[in-house]
């Protein structure tokens, strides 16, 4: 009881899924920077699409 259900429509849903996608190619096109101390380590960088160009 008490709970507020709010309609999303399906335009917005679309338009979050978009924006989602876009942001995962931004951030495969340009990874953040990697700290000096793992660069030490030896730590490679690492990509959130496994390696896969399109």
């Amino acid at each position: 009881m008490g709970e507020v259900i709010q309609f999303v429509s399906k335009s917005e849903r679309e338009r979050e899924r978009l924006i989602r996608e876009a942001r995962a190619i931004y951030d495969s096109i340009f990874p953040s920077a990697v700290p000096a101390s793992e660069q030490q380590a030896g730590a490679g960088v690492r990509r959130s699409d496994g390696g896969n160009f399109a």
